[in-house]
């Protein structure tokens, strides 16, 4: 029998109902009110439109080199959410040689502040690649198959596209630029595009200029039309100590008068800025956006929105925040994000992303209630595992919480090894390592692993296999472990005086599942390029020539 505890406090509500329950975050006070983050993950740069039938919301957020790409979250209230599919499969299908460049991991490239509208029967997602160009795909079911990726502007710099269709049936495209690319930054332009929305047909126009004020940063803008105003929102003032911006003119193209609409004040939430705005079909209006918490990632927070006074003020009186009463709704039920996996089906959960474009040779779902990950061959020269496309992880979902996985390694020479890692730009983790016929069990750290450091590693145990091949014909060693880790936020300031958002990661290990014995030195967690640290699994090797090894991952669970 396999796993009937872990079977019933898991497969069950994920394969009856289908509304995963977190144990370590959800939202839903249960009593009408909400607390934020409604989303306490990594889903940066958070857009949301409100679908056809007017009872659903659908948000995407950037992916960067991840894949799949561009997630596809759903709710009923603005609270409760759940991940139901994703709008890219690898980057970026059906150019050949786009898809090779993202092969390997590209950390910070590829998919940056995208913007999701529904129009005319269809859903679109707009995106700036800030190598490639403006890119767009369109569904008409946003839990079904989306449409091939294509670039309707091609070139560097372009960022955070929104598109906005006119009363007249005209369509017009707004974006920031990325001084990385462009060398210059905080100016907004607009832009006529063709009807369909996929070719430019006019002249970029600077709307919006931040340089040299305290709207220095200006990006991310998202675009509306209400009561015969254009409307551009944006964030200004920086990622983590920055506000909200909307401005507003007569024509789209200015020019725009701007107020400040939501900022930290004497709040804890830093940065409160970049979201979307929605209007509901009860006449309600709210703000979806992120906040920056370092190495948890930018998290996705709730406000209300206010437009008495012909501005979107958004909060309570400017200010996000922490506690408040729930969107109107014909749903009561709680959901969440999906976190935990025990690997039963013959596709994998949505919670999981590659570090790069997926190859058949990273892993695959098995017939056996496992995931299989293969050992990926590193590089001569290899110093750390930043170069790693297979790495299979997940966002961290909350401030406090613990991951625990049970796992077969199988080596099939020396130098294989594989286990549970926290990847960010500094990293830990705790591996199983093949030395002759025995396994090491081993700490991995790196600091700074983005600028090419070496990683360490710390000697914690010398297991003996949990069983061999009999047969002796390429022969594997394998190795049955449990594997966990616990995340404790630590806070702190910076020095600037904004919150810091630190967290301290635990390693431990166990024979049985029952008995844990602590691993290693205490790893403070740290962000990756662009998006939060990640977690799950690594699976290497330093042998270019010898048979793969493997992990058979048999369940992962994200409690308390």
């Amino acid at each position: 029998m396999k796993r009937l505890i872990l079977l019933a406090a898991i497969a069950l509500p994920l394969l009856c109902s289908a509304q995963y329950v977190s144990e370590v975050w959800s939202p839903d006070n249960g009593d009408g009110t909400y607390t934020n983050p409604v989303i306490n993950a990594d889903y940066s740069d958070p857009d949301v439109c409100v679908g056809a039938s007017g009872e659903d919301y659908y948000m995407t957020a950037s992916s960067f080199q991840c894949t799949p790409g561009l997630p596809i979250l759903h709710s009923k209230d603005l609270v409760n959410w759940q991940i139901i599919n994703y709008a890219l499969g690898n980057l970026y299908e059906g150019d050949e040689a786009l898809q090779q460049h993202f092969s390997t991991p590209r950390h910070g490239a590829g998919v940056w502040a995208p913007s999701i509208r529904y129009h005319d029967g269809w859903y679109y997602i707009y995106w700036g690649d800030p190598d490639f160009g403006v890119y767009m795909v369109k569904t008409q079911d946003p839990a079904g198959k989306w449409e091939p990726p294509v670039c309707v502007i091609k070139g560097q710099g372009y960022i955070d596209t929104t598109p906005l269709w006119d009363d007249d049936g005209r369509c017009y495209l707004v974006n920031a630029w990325a001084n990385s690319r462009s060398k210059f930054a905080s100016v907004l332009t607009v832009r006529e595009m063709s009807p369909d929305g996929m070719r430019p047909i006019g002249e970029p126009v600077i709307v919006f200029d931040g340089n040299g004020t305290e709207n220095r940063t200006c990006e991310g803008p998202k675009f509306y039309k209400r009561d015969g105003w254009y409307w551009i929102m944006c964030p200004a003032g920086g990622v983590p100590t920055g506000f909200q911006l909307a401005m507003r003119a007569k024509s789209p193209y200015g020019p725009y008068e701007h107020k400040i609409v939501l900022a930290q004040g004497k709040t804890a939430i830093n940065g409160p800025h970049q979201g979307g705005w929605v209007h509901t079909k009860y006449g309600e209006d709210w703000f979806l956006h992120f906040q920056d918490k370092e190495a948890y990632g930018r998290v996705v927070h709730l406000n209300p929105v206010d437009w008495t006074s012909g501005w979107p003020v958004m909060g309570k009186k400017g200010e996000p925040v922490s506690t408040y009463r729930k969107p109107k709704s014909s749903s009561n039920v709680i959901v969440n994000p999906a976190e935990s996996d025990v690997f039963d089906a013959p596709t994998l959960g949505k919670q999981w992303q590659w570090h790069a474009n997926y190859d058949e040779k990273f892993g695959t779902a098995t017939a056996f209630g496992t995931y299989r990950i293969y050992t990926y061959k590193l590089s001569d020269g290899w110093k750390n595992f930043w170069e790693v496309p297979n790495m299979l992880l997940q966002k961290t979902p909350a401030d406090n919480f613990t991951v625990t996985t049970k796992l077969r390694f199988t080596s099939k020479a020396d130098g294989q090894m594989g286990g549970l890692i926290m990847m960010g730009l500094n990293y830990a983790a705790l591996v199983v390592k093949r030395v002759g016929k025995t396994f090491q069990l081993l700490q991995l750290t790196c600091k700074d692993a983005d600028k090419g450091q070496p990683q360490t590693e710390q000697l914690i145990a010398t297991l003996k296999p949990t069983a061999e091949d009999k047969i002796d014909y390429k022969p594997g060693i394998h190795e049955d472990i449990y594997l966990r880790f616990s995340v404790s936020y630590l806070g702190g300031s910076n020095p600037d005086g904004s919150p810091q958002h630190a967290a301290a990661v635990r390693f431990a290990y166990s024979a049985d599942g029952k008995r844990f014995t602590e691993a290693g030195d205490t790893f403070t967690m740290r962000q990756g390029k662009w998006i939060g640290a990640k977690f799950g699994f690594v699976s290497v090797e330093t042998d270019p020539k010898c048979d793969r090894g493997w992990i058979d991952a048999d369940w992962i669970k994200v409690t308390k």
